[in-house]
């Protein structure tokens, strides 16, 4: 194998592995690095040889940071076409691995964040460890939460989700367990160790050998001002409830969300929602590749990323900008048909 390509793919011990390997970029997601993963769980999920898949990230500093968003930003610019098929290739590979039918274990050390939640929290063996550091940052770009990540925010523990989803603020492997994005807490000194062992002794075992009681979460410890304030109609009647609140991190929270996009928020807050009421994965993921396509028409996904990450001035000119500006109107234009929308055959990811 190639060292240099940008997913590593091997089988060893029964075991297959998939490593992104871009750590110079914490990993982050590219077209052909989705078409390579989906490639390799299609020709592992009928090989009686692999009996389960690992995946991990190269370096040091996480699994995956998210999306190549350099690239949407590029895509959004010249009309949007390579953006979209990035993301119907993405969610079709995060329904596939929802319904992968051999083990597939994501290691979630370190950063891990959009995209790289995609990868892993669909998958029915999701560690993380006291280095990682999730989130689903997406308002801060002028997006919307996606790879399937609105369907665990809706159904997180009284009002988190919505927390994590407006604010995009990273929370520890401890909170992604409290807020169903992980199962297991495995030390980040064990993990070399634990792989090994799944080889030797298979998934469960080495589970069962490694696996602690996570830290306590955070950010369940704060579930009563959370669930609260967050009981909002509006975003604007939440970031009201956060200034009010006694708590000092409510108010953070508050001062936090008024930096992000106002259009992305409240198309996330309807988007959140929506998930809760939607039964499958791919129902969600559907809505999502509607609100995601919804997005690259929009002026704060090009001017969010342009401030982040190209001009790098974190100086974002929001339209509209205020969350008093954003129309029923506007929010509903996200959730129109992306013409033509994700459909998914169930033979082939």
């Amino acid at each position: 194998m190639d060292e240099n390509e940008d997913v590593l793919v091997s089988v060893r011990a029964g075991v297959g592995h998939l490593t992104l390997n871009r750590p110079k970029a914490i990993n982050s997601l590219t077209h052909p690095m989705v078409t390579t993963m989906s490639a390799a769980l299609r020709s592992w999920e009928h090989d009686d040889d692999v009996r389960a898949v690992v995946v991990t990230g190269a370096g040091d500093r996480g699994l995956c940071a998210g999306g190549d968003i350099v690239a949407i930003h590029h895509s959004a610019k010249a009309g949007g076409a390579e953006a979209r098929s990035f993301w119907h290739d993405e969610y079709l590979l995060n329904s596939y691995i929802g319904r992968y039918p051999k083990p597939y274990m994501a290691v979630m050390n370190g950063i891990t964040m959009g995209g790289g939640v995609g990868i892993s929290a669909h998958g029915d063996v999701r560690v993380v460890t006291e280095t990682t550091k999730m989130a689903m940052p997406e308002v801060g770009i002028g997006f919307i939460p996606d790879v399937g990540g609105t369907l665990i925010l809706s159904r997180a523990p009284g009002r988190l989700g919505l927390h994590a989803a407006l604010t995009g603020a990273p929370f520890s492997g401890a909170d992604a367990i409290a807020l169903g994005f992980a199962d297991h807490f495995v030390p980040h000194d064990d993990l070399a160790a634990f792989v090994d062992a799944v080889e030797a002794d298979g998934v469960d075992s080495a589970v069962a050998a490694f696996a602690q009681q996570p830290p306590p979460s955070a950010l369940l410890a704060q579930r009563d001002w959370i669930d609260e304030c967050y009981a909002g109609e509006t975003v604007a009647d939440i970031v009201a409830a956060l200034r009010a609140h006694q708590a000092d991190k409510a108010r953070d929270a508050a001062e936090l969300i008024s930096t992000r996009s106002p259009l992305a928020l409240s198309v996330t807050l309807e988007a959140v929602r929506r998930a809760a009421s939607l039964t499958t994965l791919e129902d969600v993921l559907r809505q999502e590749f509607r609100t995601s396509c919804a997005a690259l028409r929009s002026h704060d996904l090009v001017e969010g990323i342009r401030a982040q990450v190209i001009d790098k001035d974190r100086n974002p000119q929001w339209s509209p900008a205020s969350l008093d500006a954003v129309t029923a109107a506007d929010v509903e234009a996200f959730f129109v048909s992306a013409d033509p929308d994700l459909t998914f055959d169930q033979e082939q990811p």
